[in-house]
């Protein structure tokens, strides 16, 4: 035996009420996680401050270097700004240069270091590496450059 629920008022109330119920449900959950995130906007927990990265040089030349050497050069940074900085990561163009760094929070006024460290093993002639860093600062994405010109001993 088929029913026919299309001429029950009852029913259909029913289906429209679980209807906007669920329309409701879902607006309503659209908003949750879309708030303020202290740790990942820099701001602190009242909204008012903010981390600031600043590094003390952008780039770094190596200048001429062997083939086959791992060089490394130190790119110290300060936070300039009123709350903690977190660096969340700091990526490379290529396998070949590894970025290190510390992940506890700078405090305001505080400095840190990343340590960018380029195997030169299978390279030869000039070569430019970029690292991303991330952090929670004001400005969230800092680009740093490192160069070298890489000789080989067969030229």
């Amino acid at each position: 035996m088929k029913t026919d629920y299309t001429n029950d008022s009852g029913f259909m109330k029913k289906v429209i009420i679980i209807f906007w119920i669920l329309i409701i449900v879902i607006v309503a959950g659209c908003g949750n996680g879309s708030g303020n995130n202290s740790s990942a906007s820099g701001s602190d927990t009242n909204g008012t401050g903010k981390s600031e990265i600043v590094f003390r040089e952008y780039q770094y030349d190596f200048g001429k270097v062997a083939e086959g050497e791992k060089i490394s050069h130190t790119f110290i940074f300060d936070n300039k700004g009123t709350t903690n900085l977190i660096i969340t990561s700091a990526s490379t163009t290529c396998g070949c240069t590894v970025s290190k760094y510390n992940t506890k929070p700078i405090p305001p006024g505080a400095s840190g270091n990343l340590e960018v460290v380029f195997d030169t093993s299978g390279r030869d002639g000039m070569q430019t590496k970029t690292i991303t860093v991330k952090s929670n600062a004001s400005k969230p994405v800092v680009l740093l450059k490192i160069t070298a010109e890489v000789v080989t001993d067969n030229k």
